[in-house]
């Protein structure tokens, strides 16, 4: 039987504000020892920003650390739900090309599960070689 997603998942994720600038965003990576935030705007969930986007879009691109996160976030988020199986978080990963996906419970962001976390003894092992794969790519 496959594990629950919220039973691998990080929870309590950690966030930023639209506004707040890259630097502030990547502190709080460092802090919290995180590769990953939510962007909030308004109130509400924007985006998320990876370690990865703050050095290709931004340090790569010759921003400045003092100008805002939200424009670096991914904003076509895909969730996956707490009670969902594992398997299922799989496929949407390998099949939007993702390898972190906000875990939503009663329409609000619980956790992030990552692929590491599916990496997990009686995991959906097979669907992990396709992620790879298919982020490599993107």
């Amino acid at each position: 039987m496959c594990a629950r997603v919220r039973d691998v998942m990080t929870p309590g994720p950690i966030g930023v504000d639209y506004d707040q600038s890259i630097g502030e965003a990547a502190r709080v990576m460092r802090d919290w020892g995180v590769g990953a935030v939510l962007v909030v705007r308004d109130g509400s969930l924007y985006g998320l920003v990876t370690d990865r986007d703050l050095v290709v879009r931004a340090i790569a691109e010759g921003k400045s650390p003092d100008e805002p996160v939200g424009p670096l976030s991914s904003s076509d988020l895909i969730g996956v739900d707490a009670d969902a199986d594992t398997g299922v978080a799989a496929r949407l990963m390998r099949d939007h090309a993702v390898r972190r996906l906000p875990v939503l419970e009663d329409g609000q962001v619980t956790g992030i599960v990552t692929l590491g976390d599916l990496s997990i003894p009686d995991g959906p092992a097979l669907e992990l070689a396709d992620i790879l794969r298919v982020t490599a790519a993107a």
